[in-house]
């Protein structure tokens, strides 16, 4: 039998430029995209008031990650100097990042980042 979990979701947005490194097409150029990301975290337990996590808690720390890659050359970014700027590593860059932020509060379960309204990578378990 699975055990049952709380699941919470927030989103949020940020808007950036890359180049993929060693990608052949058009992508390898200069160019932006308006990500959205979607954080689901995920808990057994509800604490007094029954919540899992405050959505304004949660939202604030995702905020607080994307806030490093708004309006920038990702490129740029420390994190994707050496790692190449992809969908993927971006949500990684988002779950690490978030997972020192939560601790034992909440265990942060998957990022989702949409490069456009019909194309996501994710990362997580």
């Amino acid at each position: 039998m699975h055990k049952m979990q709380y699941e919470i979701i927030v989103e949020s947005s940020f808007s950036a430029a890359h180049s993929l490194r060693g990608y052949k097409g058009k992508c390898e150029n200069l160019h932006g995209h308006n990500w959205r990301v979607q954080v689901i975290f995920a808990k057994n337990t509800l604490d007094k008031t029954g919540l899992a996590i405050d959505f304004h808690e949660a939202k604030g720390m995702l905020e607080g990650i994307l806030i490093q890659l708004d309006h920038k050359n990702l490129n740029e970014v420390k994190f994707f100097k050496i790692n190449n700027p992809t969908s993927e590593l971006i949500a990684k860059f988002v779950f690490d990042s978030l997972s020192k932020l939560t601790g034992k509060k909440c265990a942060l379960k998957k990022v989702y980042v949409w490069e456009t309204t019909t194309s996501c990578a994710s990362y997580g378990v």
